[in-house]
């Protein structure tokens, strides 16, 4: 098999990359940075969504797609930008995909479509209302619908999967990473909201921090900490790869993730025994963000069953420090 895999520089998309090369398959990367694989049965496309040309070259030859490239931001500003990647730029991979009659159209959705901080019920399933908040959100269900239509209307095989929030492991102990830092560092919390211009949540946070790193328990004002689902990247691209295989995947959106929330007061006492960071325990405007949503489609049409908890992420993150 030849596969496009868009995303390909990306936490997920390189690792699903790896794997397929693994296996023996032909793979075409497209992203807008290099992964600069020097392997056989590889080629790269580095260009955007919006661009005809680069389109057309990434999908010459291929059999199936894998559109895991997206546009991630909560700034307002970047609304526009959200949405024509993922929304317009879904448009033209799979209006090119249906031309060229592939086999597989794999979208990799979010749960920010149903949205989870807002869910009517727990566990979360693939039936639950799709009522999005957020540009991100609102982007991806709008790819979801305009993957459908080229289904409905051309035929083409499409799956969607709908991730949890998706980590790398070493990205739980840097106070820097985009989406580990503003979760469980104070102070890079404090630049998010900043950027965000959240005076409220810099009302709560700004008393904590006292020159000096420190991890962070969101709680909200109940002092209820927050819970959420939060996946490994590996666990993530075996599902990717499950999805492409299984004819029993065809037209369905199954939702991918870990087995079970984490709170983030458990999930903080192990990121301090990893760092030897103090903790902060702040209890944020609103209510606790608290939502768990379901694998059980994945599991039972393809056998889906992650391997990394959070402890385990936590472990292997240190470990890696430590060499």
């Amino acid at each position: 098999m030849r596969v496009l895999v868009t995303g390909s520089a990306g936490r997920v998309g390189r690792r699903v990359v790896d794997l397929l090369l693994a296996r023996g398959d032909g793979v075409t990367g497209f992203d807008l940075r290099p992964l600069g694989r020097d392997a056989t049965g590889y080629r790269e496309i580095v260009g955007s969504f919006d661009d005809t040309a680069a389109v057309d070259a990434a999908m010459d030859g291929v059999d199936a797609v894998l559109h895991l490239g997206a546009f991630m931001s909560w700034l307002p500003a970047d609304a526009a930008k959200v949405y024509a990647a993922n929304a317009t730029g879904t448009l033209q991979l799979a209006a090119a995909a249906a031309r060229a009659k592939l086999g597989r159209f794999v979208l990799a959705s979010t749960g920010e479509v149903y949205p989870e901080v807002r869910a009517r019920y727990a566990p979360i399933d693939e039936a639950h209302p799709r009522e999005p908040v957020s540009a991100y959100g609102l982007s991806k269900l709008a790819a979801e619908e305009i993957a459908a239509f080229y289904q409905r209307t051309q035929g083409l095989p499409v799956v969607t999967l709908r991730f949890a929030h998706t980590q790398e492991a070493a990205e739980l102990l840097d106070r820097d990473s985009v989406f580990s830092g503003p979760r469980f560092y104070l102070r890079s919390k404090i630049r998010q909201q900043r950027a965000f211009g959240n005076a409220r949540a810099l009302s709560v946070l700004e008393p904590h921090d006292d020159g000096h790193d420190m991890l962070l328990v969101q709680c909200g004002e109940d002092g209820r900490p927050y819970r959420m689902m939060i996946a490994d990247a590996r666990d993530i691209a075996d599902g990717v790869l499950l999805a492409l295989d299984s004819d029993k995947a065809i037209g369905q959106a199954m939702n991918l993730g870990p087995d079970a929330p984490i709170r983030f007061d458990d999930a903080v006492a192990l990121l301090a025994d990893a760092t030897g960071l103090p903790v902060a325990r702040v209890a944020m405007p609103g209510p606790a963000v608290d939502y768990a949503t379901s694998s059980a489609r994945a599991r039972d049409l393809l056998g889906f069953r992650p391997r990394w908890t959070f402890a385990a992420m936590v472990e292997d993150a240190r470990a890696r420090r430590r060499d």
